[in-house]
């Protein structure tokens, strides 16, 4: 699971200071730039774990340093294969610039055996939170060996045993998953306040990353590799960036960008855009579809009445507002008439049903919840009485203590790589004190995308989301997508929507889909 901010709750905080994002150009160091001013902070996750102490005073544990890389054979069987191939588990350090140590960013790679590493491609893979660790794309989606985390199926004691992956992208691409600082296993070494401000940030995010995937390549020997970079959630955010500085800063050219269920612009999310309720509509609906729709489930084909409707009448009604009561009445009207949700509800809210409303009133009556990156999926309301919203996410809390157990197992007993202190899956910590920049605006990344795609027209972009995911809507994706300018054509940008949530990829159909997409894209 990539996960991705809480918008509406991070928007309910005042940046105070406004100032133009600066691209740092190349240089020696190894460590961020410092960030000058740090936002307020957004709220944890609902569900964050493994946070240790905070991010100012990290834990005595943290500090020790990572043990030096473990590399292993494997033989992989698989259906109609067999792959042979070198995992590495280990750590790139970061310095600052006077090559004091500041950071150990760790990774685990896989290199298939016997192939020419001058033409064999190489993807680097990160989640997003801020906060999370790579592990969701790892045994959800492209990793050698898959956890089953379906999440209509998997519970919070769901035995963590790892099976082969017939959906490895390992046949056609090498893979190297990465975890930012304070997630996974990576760690701070260097101590105080400063350093987590230029780490937990945007800009030094980005800058950190980058500078790893370039680290890699030189001590692999693999820059002349074809390059690809695949993020989820945040990782919209980060993607683009990343790419930007390693075309521009590092020297690093990058053949294609997979963005898996991203977010590619905060300022929509805001408690005043109008364009939120428009972005999830048609998940909304597809969820009340799904729900009615029987073995033959629900696809973005039969969303297409609501697209049109989302665009058209609907902004068009939302746009009057309640000054014109009958606009307002048809809009609540056809919202719950599209959702299922109660029209009493739908016309107390003026047909702008947030997602936390969805969330509790499409299966109230029965007391349940649905989940929010994958509202197909729904829980018990704890809480079934109370005035306010009190439960988490049916969809995406159970998955944290399987994921864990695996990633950890996985490390230490398959990879033999055996660091101390705890793994961070999902760290509300790093969450909890992330400078998302200055200024009155919220992160974006289509400016990046814009200059990516215009600066190497080899390079392809491929997004990829599920219809029932209301972190990060798919339709809200689409339409800035349609925004870009014509050299972003539909041969080197291409959207896919497949039934599922935000890890869609937990399904057996829509993990095999996607990951045919991917391979053609390395090609």
């Amino acid at each position: 699971m990539a996960i991705c901010l809480d918008a509406p709750r991070y928007l309910r905080f005042a940046l105070v200071f406004l100032t133009l994002s600066v691209m740092t150009g190349a240089r020696a160091q190894d460590a961020p730039q410092p960030q000058h001013q740090a936002a307020s902070p957004s709220e944890p996750k609902p569900g964050a774990t493994g946070a240790r102490g905070n991010a100012s005073n990290p834990p005595a544990a943290e500090q020790g340093r990572l043990p030096p890389d473990s590399t292993t054979q494997h033989t992989l069987a698989l259906p109609g294969r067999t792959l042979d191939f070198t995992a590495t588990a280990g750590f790139i350090p970061l310095f600052n610039d006077k090559r004091e140590p500041q950071a150990e960013i760790a990774f685990t790679a896989y290199q298939l055996n016997g192939a020419d590493a001058r033409t064999r491609p190489v993807t680097f893979l990160f989640n997003g939170g801020p906060g999370a660790s790579s592990a969701w794309l790892q045994f959800g989606a492209a990793g050698p060996w898959r956890l089953a985390i379906n999440a209509d199926a998997v519970t919070s004691s769901a035995a963590p045993d790892l099976l082969p992956n017939a959906e490895t992208w390992l046949d056609f691409t090498d893979l190297v998953f990465i975890d930012p600082v304070g997630t996974g296993y990576s760690r701070f070494v260097a101590t105080g306040d400063e350093v987590r401000k230029r780490f937990y940030s945007v800009d030094g995010d980005v800058d950190t990353i980058a500078l790893v995937i370039r680290r890699w390549l030189e001590k692999s020997d693999r820059l002349p590799s074809p390059k690809f970079v695949a993020g989820e959630s945040y990782g919209g955010i980060r993607g683009p960036k990343i790419v930007r500085n390693l075309q521009v800063d590092q020297g690093v050219g990058v053949r294609g960008l997979i963005l898996v269920s991203p977010l590619f612009d905060y300022r929509e999310f805001t408690g005043s855009s109008l364009l939120q309720y428009v972005w999830s509509l048609p998940s909304m609906t597809a969820v009340a579809r799904e729900s009615r729709a029987g073995e033959g489930g629900v696809t973005r084909a039969d969303l297409a009445d609501v697209e049109s409707y989302a665009r058209g009448e609907f902004l068009a009604d939302l746009l009057k507002g309640s000054a014109d009561a009958e606009a307002t009445t048809r809009l609540a009207d056809r919202v719950a008439a599209l959702t299922g949700i109660d029209p009493a509800v739908s016309r107390r809210l003026a047909g702008r049903l947030g997602v936390g409303e969805f969330r509790r009133e499409f299966d109230r009556r029965n007391g349940r919840v649905t989940g929010r990156y994958d509202a197909s999926v729904s829980g018990f309301d704890p809480y079934p009485d109370s005035s306010s919203h009190r439960f988490g996410d049916p969809s995406g809390e159970p998955l944290a203590a399987p994921l864990t157990s695996a990633a950890v197992d996985l490390t230490r007993r398959k990879l033999n790589w055996r660091p101390d202190g705890s793994y961070q899956l999902l760290n509300g910590a790093v969450h909890g004190a992330w400078d998302f920049g200055r200024g009155i605006n919220p992160p974006e990344s289509l400016s990046q995308l814009r200059q990516v795609l215009a600066l190497d027209p080899k390079l392809k972009l491929l997004v990829a989301h599920g219809l029932f995911d209301l972190a990060t809507p798919y339709f809200g994706s689409k339409i800035l997508l349609d925004q870009l300018p014509a050299y972003a054509s539909p041969e080197r940008v291409r959207l896919v929507v497949y039934p599922g949530g935000h890890m869609f990829y937990s399904r057996d159909g829509a993990r095999q889909a996607f990951r045919s997409e991917v391979e053609a894209l390395t090609k």
